[in-house]
């Protein structure tokens, strides 16, 4: 349990992840799009200590994507673009306080499955300057287009 203040002891290390295993393999038809290890500051948790100001999440994502029909052309409209979508990441971390990682994990979810293309996501969540013996803690969902 978190004595109630989070403690670093000096600097602390490069955060890298386990890496988000693959859930889903890509079948014919489809591709994966994925980000790792994306570090951002987020106002998250349910304790006093952590309303007072944002604390570290690293997320990873993995979406299992339908491939356009038409040819690509080369052309950023045509695919699933990672960049749009950590933009979206990035502005539900820097918008109004949440209390549990599941409902960040939900919200990245549902950001990510607003895109028809996209059939599946995984997302994890992990804070990590929550337990001074642990890296991280958080969680990892699997969601479906509806």
């Amino acid at each position: 349990m978190s004595s109630g203040k989070i403690v670093h002891f000096g600097v602390r290390p490069k955060v890298v992840s386990d890496r988000l295993e693959a859930t889903q393999p890509a079948t014919p038809g489809t591709l994966r799009v994925f980000v790792r290890d994306l570090v951002l500051p987020c106002r998250i948790g349910v304790h006093r200590h952590e309303k007072e100001g944002p604390q570290r999440v690293r997320i990873n994502l993995d979406l299992l994507v339908k491939v356009p029909g038409a040819e690509l052309h080369d052309e950023l409209a045509r695919v699933v673009s990672y960049e749009t979508v950590t933009d979206g990441i990035r502005a539900l971390c820097a918008g109004r306080h949440i209390n549990l990682v599941e409902t960040l994990a939900e919200r990245i979810a549902d950001l990510c499955l607003a895109d028809p293309r996209v059939r599946s996501v995984t997302v994890r969540v992990e804070k990590l300057d929550i337990f001074q013996d642990a890296e991280s803690a958080g969680v990892e969902i699997v969601r479906e287009h509806p």
